[in-house]
């Protein structure tokens, strides 16, 4: 009887040890390891001042870059390259710039101090973002039908017509008619005869031959083919400077990050494709 005791006492000893040492007690399973969440980016409002011969294009570019960036947001004001730097001179907020020709750059970049092109020594162009972005042409339009009958810049100084719409000194495409119509020695007879209406930017000079309040008028390649507007000639070589658009990022900006991104953005592949189609060339 003893020994049947001992037997019992030993067999519930031998499992009692078997529970704790063979894994009888499960372990508690290590808590999964979760990667750490990026932090969304913080939201930012880039403020662009943009020639408005650009505004189709960038429209197009802005839609495209909500997938580059999805965190900016991109608020435009276009107008003439003229009014634009006065409102940066002026205090305006604005973190890039793109004008329509290079002086209007030149007077707020302070590297251009030296060679005249700047001459009130303002200084807003953060140094170093400077590029030449798209060049254009500069070109001849007329209304539906054409009804002057206007072929060449040379029309413009016969009978045949009345009334020509062109920019305003100001304004980079105005300042590339007078080089065209002095280069051709009929700028002072058109002023003498008050065959110029003025617009105060290229996409008012645009209307103007769009609804036929002129004969014809000269615009950008691109404005003509966003407006549809018959291109009856281009302008003269070597009658005018080249149409260079230069952008930069402003030394104001407190996005310079975001800011110097976005230009290069507008330098890829996928914009240039925008800009070429509707008759912008991209500087070799």
């Amino acid at each position: 009887m003893k020994k049947l005791v001992s037997l019992s006492l030993a067999l519930i000893l031998s499992l009692s040890l078997a529970a704790c040492g063979g894994g009888g007690t499960a372990a508690s399973p290590a808590p999964e390891t979760q990667a750490p969440e990026t932090p969304a980016a913080e939201a930012v409002e880039l403020i662009v001042f943009a020639a408005a011969s650009m505004t189709e294009t960038l429209n197009q570019i802005a839609e495209q870059y909500k997938d580059a960036a999805p965190n900016v947001t991109l608020t435009f004001n276009f107008d003439s390259s003229g009014t634009l730097k006065t409102q940066i001179e002026e205090g305006a907020d604005c973190d890039v710039f793109l004008s329509a020709a290079q002086k209007q750059m030149n007077q707020i970049d302070a590297s251009r101090d030296a060679d005249g092109g700047n001459t009130d020594a303002l200084d807003f162009v953060l140094q170093g973002t400077r590029i030449n972005l798209v060049e254009n042409k500069v070109t001849l339009v007329v209304p539906e039908g054409n009804p002057a009958g206007v072929s060449s810049f040379d029309d413009v100084a016969a009978d045949k017509v009345s009334l020509i719409a062109l920019g305003n000194s100001d304004v980079p495409v105005g300042q590339y008619s007078e080089e065209i119509f002095t280069y051709l020695g009929v700028w002072e007879q058109l002023n003498r005869e008050q065959k110029i209406t003025f617009g105060t930017n290229v996409k008012e000079v645009t209307s103007q031959v769009a609804e036929g309040a002129v004969d014809c008028g000269v615009v950008y390649g691109t404005d003509a083919y966003s407006a549809g507007l018959e291109v009856v000639a281009e302008a003269p070589a070597d009658s005018h400077k080249p149409v260079v658009y230069p952008a930069a990022v402003l030394n104001r900006t407190k996005h310079e990050d975001e800011a110097r991104a976005f230009l290069d953005y507008l330098q890829t592949d996928a914009c240039s494709s925008v800009f070429e189609s509707v008759g912008f060339s991209i500087p070799g």
